[in-house]
Parts: structure tokens; C-alpha cells; sequence
């Protein structure tokens, strides 16, 4: 017997298959960039593919260890092509903003259901989304400012080389 509703179990199912994509998404923006000649935008996408991975983990133990199933879904195609860095970018904002509404929906629900034990697992997700959008910004800020300057571009790719990987 699970330890959360049935709705809930669906709703935390499908977030893990929303990470799952989130980390394929920033997978193949890696690949693009690395196509591209970008490598600090390829390792800063690849160090994005990795917590998203970990995100999609931490949410199947915390289903696990609620005894709920988890049920890996089918991924859906994602973009493979973006123009430029600061395309991909607003790609990722995009995408971060509907984590994020997905995320608040979710607590929403825990709330609704008085479920406070996935209220207080899904608090570190509110948290890393405010962060995750906030990151981005920082970064469409830096490539807005560069505008279509090379010797700018070339710069704030160096920066995203230096991204440190949280799992290592």
C-alpha cells in the first residue's frame, strides 16, 4: 500500500518523465553547441543534463521510499538545432518556467491532499527551480550584452566551461 494517493503517484510519475525529458532537451543542446564549436556551452548543457538526471533520481527515491511505483513513460522527440547560444538559452528559460509551474502545481496538490510529507520533498524543487531561472537569466543577460560580438561570445563560452559538476 502506498503512502500517497493515486493521484499523487500519477502527478510525481509524471514529473520524473518531465525531468527525464528536461535532461534529454539539455543533452542534445549540448550536442549542438558541441557541433558548433561552443564547448563551454556544450559542458555547461552537459552539466545541466546530469542534474536533471538527478533531479528525475531524487524524486523516484522519494516515491520509492513511499512505497508508490515508478513508471517510466516514453520520452518525446526534443529539439535538436538551435541558431545561436543565446537561442538555446531562451530555449532553456522557457522550458525552466513551465519546471517551475509544473513544480507549483504539484505542491499545490500535496497541500490540497494535506500529503506534508511530499509537501516538504517538493520545497527543494521550488528552491532549485529559483535558482535554475535565475541562472539562465544571468546567462541571456551576459549574451544580450555581447550582442553578436565574437570576442564577446568567446568569453562568456569560456565562463560556461567552468561550471562545476555538483555530482562530482
Amino acid at each position: 500500500m502506498t503512502m500517497i494517493s493515486k493521484k499523487m503517484q500519477e502527478a510525481l510519475n509524471m514529473q520524473v518523465n518531465d525531468e527525464l525529458w528536461s535532461a534529454y532537451l539539455y543533452l542534445s543542446m549540448s550536442m549542438d553547441a558541441e557541433a558548433k564549436g561552443l564547448r563551454g556551452v556544450a559542458h555547461w548543457m552537459y552539466v545541466q543534463w546530469q542534474e536533471e538526471l538527478g533531479h528525475a533520481r531524487r524524486l523516484q527515491c522519494y516515491m520509492i521510499g513511499q512505497n508508490a511505483r515508478v513508471e517510466l513513460m516514453p520520452i518525446t522527440e526534443v529539439p535538436t538545432s538551435w541558431n545561436t547560444p543565446l537561442s538555446m538559452f531562451k530555449d532553456s528559460l522557457v522550458h525552466e518556467k513551465e519546471i517551475t509551474k509544473a513544480f507549483n502545481n504539484l505542491t499545490t496538490l500535496a497541500i490540497d491532499e494535506g500529503d506534508y510529507a511530499t509537501y516538504n520533498c517538493l520545497q527543494w524543487f521550488v528552491d532549485e527551480q529559483v535558482e535554475e531561472e535565475a541562472t539562465v537569466r544571468d546567462i541571456i543577460d551576459q549574451l544580450d550584452m555581447a550582442g553578436g560580438d565574437n570576442l564577446g561570445l568567446y568569453f562568456i563560452d569560456h565562463q560556461l566551461s567552468e561550471r562545476k559538476n555538483p555530482n562530482c
